[in-house]
Formats: C-alpha cells, sequence, structure tokens
C-alpha cells in the first residue's frame, strides 16, 4: 500500500483513483494493449493526415487524433512533426489502433503529478528518483548554498512553526525570513539567481515525482515555487489552494520558464494575510475596471444602459484576471450567436495575456449556444455537474457565467437559481430579467442583444473595436438603426453584406444547435469569408422561401371583433427539425402577411407563437387565455419570447380561446 501523490491518501501504487485523471504518464511500454484508457499521456507529432494527426506515444505506439477531437482546425494547427503534445487515450482496438482526444493542458506544468507507464506498473520518473543536487533546475529541488540552511541544520516547518531536523543530506525547507524585502512577481525576471521573498495566494498546487509546485499570484502575476521535501512526497500538505503564503527561496529558469526554487513557505494569517489581500485586492479591482469609452455609435437605448453595460464588462475582465472561466450562454439564433461572439472576441486577447499555455483561450472561455432559448434546469445542472467536477479535480475556480439573449425570468429562473446556490456570477443580457437573480443585469428591450453586446465587448478590450464595429447592424432582422448602419458601412459591411452575414449565421446557427462552432462563425463574422457567407445566405433565402411558398399555401385567415388573424398549424405545415427554425420562419411570414393581417399564431403540439403588429400584451393574453382554459396550464415563455405554452392535450381549446382573446384586446 502506497500514498497518493497528489494528495497525500493510501492507494494501491503512486496515485488514488479520483486523481489519475491529474497525471500525465510517459508510455514505456512496447505495445498499444499496453496503453491504461483513460490516462493522459505525453507524445509527439509523427504525421498529419486529412482526417486528423498521428501522435506517437513512446518509442513504439502511434495513436490518432481524429479531427473531429480537435478544438482547432485541423489546418490551423501550429504544429510541426516531432512537436510534443499531450492527448487522452479513449480506446485501445484489438487491431492495435489507438484512438486518442485532445487535452486542454498542454504542458507539464499544467498537470498535478507525473509517472511512468511501463510494462511492470507505474514509476517515478528518474530525475525525481535520482535528482542532482548541484542543478537547481532538476524536478525543481533547491541546491544546497554555502549561505543556506544544510541538513545538520535545525528547519522550521512553515505550517507549525515546529523545528525539525532533515534527515538527507539534502537541502531543507526553512521560514522564510519575514525581514527580506518583499518582491513582486513582475519583477523576478530582473533577479535570476537570487534569492527572493515573494508573497500572495496559492492558486494551485500539483505534485509531480520530485518536488511540490505551488503557483503563487500576487497583484503583479504569477509564478510557480517547487518545494521539495522527498521525491514524489507533499511538501507542506496542509497548504491548498486559496492559502495566502509567504515563499523564499532563488530565482530559477525551469524549462524556459522562471520558477522560484523554495527554501522556506510559511502561511500568513491576521494582519499579514489581511495586508496581502487587501493588496490584491486593490490591484485587481483597479485593473478589472473598464475603460470609459464611447459607444460604438449614437443610442439612446445603449445610452441609458451604460452603467450596467460597465459592470457587467468588469465583470469579465475581473474573471479573467482571477483565472476564472468565462462561460457565455447564448441564444441558438443569429442574434445569440453575434452577441455572444462580441464579447468572445473582446475576451480571448485578454485571456491570451493573462495565461501563458498555448491553449489558455479553450481553458478560460466557452460559448456555450441554447437550442431552446431558455436556460433550465437541464441546461444549469449540466454547467453545475461540470463546474463542480473541473473544481473538484482540476482546483478550477467556479467561472463566471454571462448570458445573451436568454436568462430572463420564467423558465430560466429556476436555472440561474440553481447556479446561485453555488455561488457562481451570473451577468444576463435579455429582456425583462430580474435583476435579483444576477450581478449584472442590461436589460435588451429597444434594442437587440447584439447592439448591447458589442458595447460591453469594446468596454472589456478596446483594442477589439475594428472588429466589433460592424455587428450591431448583422443583428437587425428589419429598421437597423441609421448610426449602426452608417458605422457596418464605414466598416466595409454595406446593408447587403451585413444581410449576408446574418443570414448565413443564422443557417449555421440552426444545425448543431448545442456546438459553439466557434471557427465557423469566426470565418463568417470576422475573417473576411465573403464569398461563404453569400453562399451560405443563398442556402438560407432558398430554403426560407420553399417553406415561406408552403406555410402561405396552409394559413387559415379568422376575423374575430374586427381584427384579421391568420392561424398557421406549425405541427402540420413546417419541416419542425430542418431549417427554418419555426420561430424564424413565423418571423418572415408575418413580415410578409403584416399588411393584410396584423396578428399571427403559430400554434404547435403545446406552444403557440405570436406575432402582431400592435400594442398585443402577451401576459395579458396569456392570464385571458388561461381563463378560458383552466385546465391547459397556460403560461407564457421564456421572458422577451412572445409565445405561450401549454399541456398537448388542450391544444384546441387554447387555439379557440387564443383566438377570443386576441380579439377583445385588438
Amino acid at each position: 500500500m502506497g500514498s497518493c501523490i497528489i494528495c497525500g491518501s493510501s492507494t494501491d501504487g503512486y496515485i488514488c483513483e479520483s486523481h489519475e485523471e491529474d497525471v500525465v504518464f510517459e508510455f514505456e511500454g512496447s505495445h498499444a494493449n499496453q496503453l491504461t484508457p483513460g490516462r493522459f499521456y505525453r507524445g509527439s507529432v509523427d504525421g498529419f493526415a486529412d482526417f486528423g494527426v498521428f501522435i506517437d506515444i513512446g518509442d513504439s505506439v502511434t495513436g490518432l487524433l481524429h479531427r473531429s477531437e480537435l478544438d482547432s482546425r485541423l489546418e490551423s494547427l501550429d504544429w510541426n512533426s516531432g512537436d510534443s503534445v499531450y492527448v487522452q487515450v479513449t480506446d485501445v482496438h484489438d487491431n492495435g489502433n489507438v484512438d486518442l482526444t485532445w487535452s486542454i493542458r498542454q504542458a507539464d506544468r499544467e498537470f498535478r503529478g507525473s509517472l511512468v507507464d511501463t510494462p511492470e506498473g507505474d514509476e517515478l520518473p528518474d530525475e525525481a528518483e535520482a535528482p542532482d543536487p548541484n542543478e537547481h533546475a532538476v524536478a525543481g529541488r533547491p541546491a544546497a548554498e554555502p549561505d543556506e540552511v544544510t541538513a545538520d541544520q535545525p528547519r522550521t516547518d512553515g505550517n507549525t512553526g515546529t523545528e525539525t531536523t532533515a534527515d538527507t543530506g539534502d537541502a531543507t525547507l526553512a521560514e522564510p525570513d519575514a525581514d527580506r524585502e518583499r518582491v513582486p512577481i513582475e519583477d523576478l525576471e530582473s533577479r535570476v539567481g537570487d534569492p527572493v521573498r515573494v508573497e500572495g495566494e496559492v492558486a494551485a498546487v500539483r505534485q509531480t515525482g520530485g518536488p511540490t509546485v505551488f503557483t503563487l499570484h500576487d497583484e503583479t502575476g504569477a509564478v510557480d515555487c517547487a518545494a521539495f521535501e522527498e521525491a514524489g512526497v507533499r511538501a507542506y500538505p496542509d497548504v491548498e489552494q486559496g492559502a495566502v503564503v509567504a515563499i523564499e527561496g532563488r530565482v530559477e529558469r525551469h524549462r524556459e520558464d522562471l520558477q522560484v526554487e523554495a527554501s522556506g513557505l510559511t502561511v500568513l494569517d491576521g494582519e499579514e494575510r489581511e495586508t496581502v489581500e487587501n493588496r490584491m485586492e486593490e490591484a485587481l479591482a483597479e485593473q478589472a475596471r473598464p475603460e470609459e469609452v464611447p459607444p460604438l455609435a449614437e443610442d439612446d437605448t445603449v445610452a441609458d444602459r451604460i452603467e450596467g453595460i460597465r459592470d457587467l464588462a468588469g465583470l469579465i475582465r475581473r474573471a479573467v484576471l482571477d483565472s476564472r472561466p468565462v462561460i457565455v450562454r447564448h441564444d441558438a439564433s443569429a442574434d445569440g450567436y453575434v452577441a455572444a461572439s462580441a464579447i468572445e472576441r473582446a475576451t480571448l486577447p485578454l485571456v491570451r495575456d493573462e495565461h501563458a499555455q498555448s491553449d489558455a483561450e479553450y481553458h478560460y472561455f466557452d460559448r456555450r449556444p441554447l437550442g431552446e432559448g431558455v436556460y433550465d434546469m437541464d441546461s444549469a445542472t449540466r454547467d453545475v455537474t461540470n463546474m463542480l467536477d473541473a473544481n473538484e479535480r482540476h482546483d478550477e475556480k467556479l467561472p463566471l457565467f454571462v448570458f445573451c439573449g436568454v436568462g430572463g425570468t420564467g423558465a430560466s429562473r429556476d436555472g440561474l437559481e440553481l447556479l446561485s446556490l453555488y455561488d457562481a456570477d451570473r451577468a444576463v443580457i435579455a429582456d425583462a430579467a430580474d435583476d435579483g437573480a444576477t450581478e449584472a443585469l442590461v436589460e435588451t428591450d429597444g434594442t437587440t442583444a447584439s447592439a448591447l453586446a458589442a458595447t460591453v465587448a469594446v468596454h472589456v478590450n478596446p483594442d477589439a473595436r475594428t472588429d466589433l464595429e460592424h455587428l450591431p447592424a448583422v443583428s437587425f432582422w428589419v429598421d437597423t438603426p441609421e448610426a449602426y448602419a452608417d458605422l457596418a458601412a464605414e466598416a466595409g459591411y454595406d446593408a447587403e453584406r451585413a444581410r449576408d452575414l446574418r443570414e448565413s449565421v443564422a443557417l449555421v446557427a440552426n444545425y448543431q444547435a448545442y456546438e459553439d462552432k466557434r471557427e465557423l462563425v469566426a470565418d463568417l463574422l470576422f475573417d473576411g469569408r465573403q464569398s461563404l457567407a453569400a453562399r451560405l445566405a443563398t442556402q438560407f433565402r432558398e430554403k426560407l422561401d420553399t417553406a415561406i411558398e408552403t406555410a402561405e399555401a396552409h394559413l387559415e385567415r379568422h376575423e374575430v371583433d374586427g381584427t384579421v388573424l391568420n392561424v398557421l398549424d406549425t405541427d402540420a405545415f413546417t419541416h419542425r427539425y430542418d431549417f427554418p427554425p419555426t420561430d424564424l420562419l413565423c418571423d418572415e411570414l408575418f413580415r410578409r402577411t403584416r399588411d393584410d393581417a396584423p396578428v399571427l399564431l403559430g400554434i404547435g403540439e403545446d406552444e403557440l407563437l405570436v406575432r402582431h403588429a400592435g400594442e398585443l400584451d402577451i401576459d395579458r393574453l396569456a392570464e385571458a387565455t388561461a381563463e378560458r382554459t383552466l385546465e391547459a396550464d397556460v403560461s407564457v415563455g421564456a421572458a422577451g419570447d412572445e409565445r405561450l405554452t401549454f399541456l398537448v392535450g388542450e391544444r384546441e381549446t387554447v387555439r379557440e380561446a387564443v383566438l377570443e382573446a386576441v380579439g377583445e384586446q385588438a
């Protein structure tokens, strides 16, 4: 029976079951069947094919990383043959083929431990078993220097303050000298080779086969600090993520990165802890505060919401600085994709600047469409499960959730409340949202989510302004405000090109509605793929015209109390699982028929879409319908969405009740 190199718990071997995915393995076997599915392995690029990348794992086994497993498009990968990569083995077939998946961790330092997978079993890396005491960079182990504590001297444990004597002939760990001047982490570059004292918060802890590595951040940056107790043994086992500490050691370069090779660590409390926390909080608050930048265009609706916009931008900037993931949940519509892409475009450069690892943008920013346009309990449960798993397995901080075009009250309330129970911050750009359920609220009443999100984005990152100027015009289906149309035209997007973008994004949004389609959407919105947008827009119009022609042939015309209504049975006369989606079809159908009929009702199995040209109040309509159909459980759909929901068995009763209620209101 051994102990886990990460948590110290008793286990067979070096790693417990709950932390196996936190370790990267070096493979020393000779056959594919010696690999362990589920483990992460260090490999190297062997070659490229149209369908993926071949990865050598060890000297004798090659696996396939299929292009469908890659977060980036195959042709845009910045990889060369021989480059080191990190992958997870998902399956080993009887014929020796090895299936791989992409690891978001693409450096040793991003794993919490390292082991060697041999045919005889797992082993510690050789460098951890026999470190060179005269070389600082080996396993992050501090070497003995004349002015440092040696094995003959007592040492002070930074956790307990008690003196102990090392039982090895190596350099030992001691309590930092409180009188030594603190060095900000941003100044360590000029102090290579010098003994220093750094203070800050422990952002992460990982146990390698040699030292324990504490990632420390202060108000100026972050640095890894390696503390060596014994090969594979956890140094300072009581110090976990979130502890405020002082570390003393020598600044060295370790695999091209700076690293403090710790000779002592102490946990700060009381006034010392408060001083460090206040210093970090003041600096982060100042960094996160958005600049006062002018809106993209003159827009009274935006101007009325500018304080909420700045608050939301500040939340995003602070999340990036706090190394918290930003997760954007958005409607799977043209407006939802454009709004979320604006925030993505502004935030990703900040993520790249804050984190050195090449895949940071995939780790610290995620965009997740909502196919139903509602943040319901199903979506919230999935998010909570994922974030708690990431927190438990990888010490990942709880994310900031930003909702674009979704997240209003009604059907989304329960989902938002579930997030709030776990103290996950929530910010909403949507109609009629309940600001009591969020940290920041920007209501879209009178404009589009994209117009507001683009303004949020330019406050998040003013350098992204030129990339964002055309986006508001893309989001308006009709009556684009002149200020936004002119702004887009100045950026090279006239009315026709803006329409092509809107329609092409709407088309791709309909397919694989739960996928972010990051690269495809970026091609359309930012990378000048004008011919691609025009071709997809042509498909959009052809498919929409065909659906409209079918729907127009099956419209039922009614006149109730002098009001003319069109009714479409969306179950019978639309392709519900193909393009266009029902709500988009009803939008366009109403635009084409509203001169003759100011109200359109699209009734489906358990929902009724309402499109109108007058002052029809959807809440009053729901109340009047419910009074007439007590058994139908009639309610308004997602906040800001003109639809009613009801029980399937009451469809015909609801249909007649709505016709009467619309006539009364009109």
